[in-house]
């Protein structure tokens, strides 16, 4: 049984949450500000986040940084009152997998969890490739059946999503790919949201994998169309 860890500071809004979820399925553990957040993963390593960007203690925000940097990759559905673009894209950029604005439906906070479950349990398209195959560019190496990337010989760590879209690609290397053709790619048909999530993850993986971020070696931008990989 999939493990759900609840987050927010409204018992109400807690309650509801896991009402529904039990009755899709799910196990269901809480918490109610960002510090018991933090030991409740560690301690019932959890399968699922959803987390609320507004918590006593510590903030969303900061729970969801502090366990990127400790380098657990827990999927996080990140819940905000705030209908800012701006908290949204520092979410996403610190690692967060999708966000809903308050007020929600469950049933749509269910179809995203699953959604995302979906992605992350199934073999990413990229990445389907004997045990020998390498994908290459550059000073840039990716081993699709290990989830490993390595710039030079350095190793780059990137979340899961991350490498999917970076793997995606590195197996269209240069060819132009609209950020629809990433979003149906890599957060599959049934992702709710818009182009901006593939933005964010764009500027995330030029950040671990570029010299120079404003002017790109390997993620190049086509203007008016999307992305395109070169070596």
């Amino acid at each position: 049984m999939i493990k759900v860890l609840v987050v927010d500071d409204e018992a109400s809004i807690v309650k509801l949450l896991q009402f529904n979820l039990e009755k899709s399925g799910f196990q269901v553990v809480t918490a109610f500000d960002g510090r018991q957040a933090l030991d409740m993963v560690k301690s019932e390593q959890p399968d699922f986040i959803i987390l609320d960007l507004m918590l006593p203690k510590m903030d969303g925000m900061d729970v969801c940084k502090t366990l990127r940097q400790e380098r657990i990759n827990t999927p996080i559905l990140m819940l905000t009152a705030k209908d800012d673009e701006l908290d949204k894209i520092l979410g996403l950029e610190l690692g967060a997998d999708d966000y809903l604005t308050k007020p929600f439906s469950p049933r749509e906070v269910i179809a995203r969890v699953k959604a995302i479950l979906r992605r992350i349990q199934a073999t990413p398209e990229a990445a389907v490739a004997p045990e020998d195959v390498v994908l290459q560019f550059g000073d840039i190496r990716i081993y699709p059946e290990k989830y490993e990337v390595f710039c030079k010989d350095t190793k780059v760590e990137l979340t899961p999503k991350e490498f999917e879209l970076l793997s995606y690609l590195a197996s269209h290397q240069g060819r132009v790919l609209t950020r629809d053709q990433l979003l149906n790619a890599v957060w599959n048909y049934d992702f709710i949201g818009d182009s901006r999530i593939v933005d964010v993850h764009v500027s995330h993986l030029r950040e671990k994998l570029e010299e120079d971020t404003k002017n790109p070696r390997y993620i190049k931008t086509v203007r008016g169309l999307g992305y395109k990989l070169e070596g």
